[in-house]
């Protein structure tokens, strides 16, 4: 059984998301959060047909991250 490439990116957004988790730093995690979260963006509009919530709830989290990363830098 051969893995495709769309399945590649899943996994790699899902590795992502589970080693943001281990960050002890709050700025470290959103920010590999919030890759993880364009990676499974990416594999959302990747799948046939497009699977709109994965690319809804990971969108929205992304917003979320990059809000409080710009209020933490002021």
């Amino acid at each position: 059984m051969e893995i495709t490439f769309v399945e590649w990116i899943g996994y790699a957004a899902m590795a992502t998301l589970l080693i943001s988790f281990m960050m002890k730093d709050v700025t470290k995690l959103r920010i590999i959060n919030s890759v993880g979260c364009a990676l499974f963006i990416w594999y959302g509009f990747a799948l046939q047909p497009i699977a709109k919530p994965i690319i809804i709830t990971n969108a929205a989290i992304v917003c979320i991250n990059l809000y409080y990363l710009l209020l933490s830098k002021k």
